[in-house]
């Protein structure tokens, strides 16, 4: 296995969003938001401080691993595993996407914000283990996106919603998995890791979310030594937890560590004694902070684990809701949407608060084989109690979120691979009001 790199951290006009132009014709790869070409033609080389994104010249889908899965039936260790922690120690972690982007990041959140609105993508669980086959559907029609005629419907990033590779998150898996599926996708990818990110087993040479963190925290952007040669180079994500600033949304991302089940970001008053606080700490942070400066873009948290699921493979998290409840709570914030992977499909519920009306969305459909059924059908809308009903799910088909900010609204949009490369419709969308945090 590759030589670990030392990492940053320490170890233990608004038209309707889903009313899309229709795409350029095949072949044109440029990027009118981020340069484009340009972006994916500039060297593998960080001797100027900027990242790298797409290869130069798109390729054709690998039909095999160059590595193989071989990992697939050992056991992971027991228990959860400690966190690494921001090196600078701050209690809310912060990246940019002006930083994200290098020297280009003010232009670009000019442009966006000249444009009106803000356009990324979101979804987890893309690791495959039987082959590029699935994931590669998922990632093409991501890419098929910057082909937008309107500069405003670009996207600007991909937030990743964990599970990058498995079985244990080892680099030798991360060209297959990670560089090679995404190596025509012209932007940023960031994100959280997610249990099979940081699991290891018992004569695991590498620790808890060692690679992970050697290909997405380091100081600065890097050719990573798992790449494999691809032009990608690493991402500058300060911690496993920490916010995401972009013109129009605010991430806030959270580790949920490593057990099948449940999600876990603190000690649960000392059940967890592995853990601490901190995650907490942050996140009260960064909703105190929300408030303070009277934030009036859309609020995200992100995490792995659902809080609510309905998948057969996997429950909620409701002890992990607890704390995130408690720190929403405190601050007096709420957010806007609630995003997660972990289950093999896709939900989305909405959730009522204190009136306000929250999409709790699991989008785990980025690749990974197999999908998961729903523990039975049902007809949606389908109320579950009196402040939780499922609106809509789709178990049979791998996909992804696109997302649209503008200064009042957010839609969230579903689209499977399945639609094909040149279907712009989504097949589930919802759309909040930020002022009100209501779903119109």
């Amino acid at each position: 296995m590759a030589k670990p790199r030392k990492s940053s951290l320490h170890q233990p006009a608004k038209k309707n969003p889903s009313q899309r132009a229709g795409p350029r014709p095949s072949g044109s790869s440029s990027n009118p938001l981020t340069g484009g070409a340009a972006q994916g033609s500039r060297a593998s080389t960080t001797s100027s401080g900027n990242p790298v994104f797409a290869q130069p010249v798109p390729s054709p889908d690998p039909t095999t691993f160059k590595d193989p899965v071989t990992d697939s039936s050992e056991s992971d260790v027991a228990g959860v595993q400690a966190v690494p922690q921001p090196a600078n120690a701050a209690a809310e972690p912060i990246l940019t996407l002006a930083q994200v982007y290098g020297s280009q990041g003010a232009t670009i959140e000019q442009t966006i914000q000249n444009a009106g609105q803000i356009v990324f993508h979101s979804v987890g669980d893309t690791g495959s283990v039987t082959g590029p086959g699935t994931q590669s559907l998922v990632a093409d029609k991501m890419v098929s996106d910057f082909t937008e005629t309107n500069p405003a419907d670009v996207p600007s990033f991909y937030y990743h919603l964990g599970d990058v590779v498995y079985y244990f998150g080892e680099g030798t898996y991360y060209y297959d998995q990670f560089y090679e599926p995404y190596r025509n996708y012209p932007g940023p990818i960031l994100g959280i890791p997610g249990n099979h990110d940081g699991i290891v087993y018992p004569s695991d040479p590498w620790t808890t979310l060692e690679a992970y963190l050697r290909n997405f925290c380091t100081a600065t952007p890097a050719q990573s030594p798992d790449a494999g040669g691809l032009s990608r180079t690493t991402m500058i994500q300060p911690a496993v937890y920490y916010t995401f600033d972009a013109p129009f949304v605010r991430i806030l991302g959270l580790y949920s560590n490593v057990l099948e089940d449940p999600g876990v970001i603190s000690d649960q008053g000392g059940t967890y004694p592995t853990l601490d606080q901190r995650q907490i700490t942050f996140l009260t942070t960064a909703l105190q902070r929300v408030k303070s400066e009277n934030y009036a873009g859309a609020l995200i948290v992100a995490m792995h684990h659902p809080p609510y699921t309905g998948g057969s493979d996997h429950g909620g998290s409701p002890l992990m809701l607890q704390d995130i409840d408690n720190a929403c709570t405190a601050a007096g914030v709420w957010p806007h949407a609630v995003l997660s992977g972990h289950a093999h499909n896709y939900q989305r519920y909405t959730r009522t608060v204190n009136s306000y009306q929250i999409p709790y969305v699991v989008a785990g459909c980025g690749g990974h084989s197999p999908l998961s059924k729903l523990r039975s059908t049902v007809r949606t809308p389908y109320k579950i109690d009196d402040t939780l009903t499922l609106q809509s799910y789709d178990d049979t088909d791998y996909g992804y979120l696109r997302i649209v900010v503008n200064a009042t609204t957010m839609t969230l949009e579903f689209h499977p691979q399945s639609d094909g490369g040149t279907t712009k419709t989504p097949d589930d969308d919802v759309t909040i009001n930020l002022a009100a945090h209501t779903i119109s």
